[in-house]
């Protein structure tokens, strides 16, 4: 009896986190909306974006074009907890944070050799089908930079 009480919170527990991953409003692939958005100099041009679960974290997979105009495609695995988790992939950072702070809002912070490079929000919209990242910092020369990146949800 013990044994099936066991199993069964078990898998009720796994079935929770799922479902709690599943309902966040980041999680999907996510389209660059170029005519909607606004992307400034030295900014990395993310064209998808997609988020999903992985365990009891998150997946986060960036294709693009980097700041030197080449493609680039870069993961990072982690919580949304504000603590930093390694990126793979990106020759301009070696870390990233997301905090959660609220249903639809992240904010997030990149990093190279532990300094913040960039800064930013992530405002998924009321009904879901779109998002804003509005970002600032300093690219890989050293200039200032803000962008506003609108996406699709697909």
């Amino acid at each position: 009896m013990k044994a099936r009480a066991f199993v069964l919170i078990l898998v009720l527990g796994v079935i929770g986190v799922g479902v709690g991953v599943a309902e966040n409003a980041h999680m999907g692939t996510w389209k660059l909306n170029g005519a909607k958005s606004k992307l400034g100099r030295g900014a990395p041009k993310n064209n998808t974006v997609v988020y999903q679960a992985a365990g009891d974290n998150v997946q986060v997979t960036i294709d693009g074009t980097g700041q030197d105009g080449k493609p680039m495609h870069n993961e990072w695995m982690g919580k949304f907890d504000g603590k930093d988790y390694p990126v793979i992939g990106d020759p301009t950072s070696d870390a990233r944070s997301y905090t959660k702070i609220n249903d639809h809002t992240l904010g997030f912070n990149v990093q190279k050799g532990g300094k913040v490079t960039t800064s930013g929000r992530i405002v998924v919209s009321a009904d879901g089908k779109s998002r804003t990242v509005t970002s600032s910092g300093t690219d890989s020369k050293g200039k200032k930079f803000k962008s506003i990146a609108v996406y699709d949800k697909q």
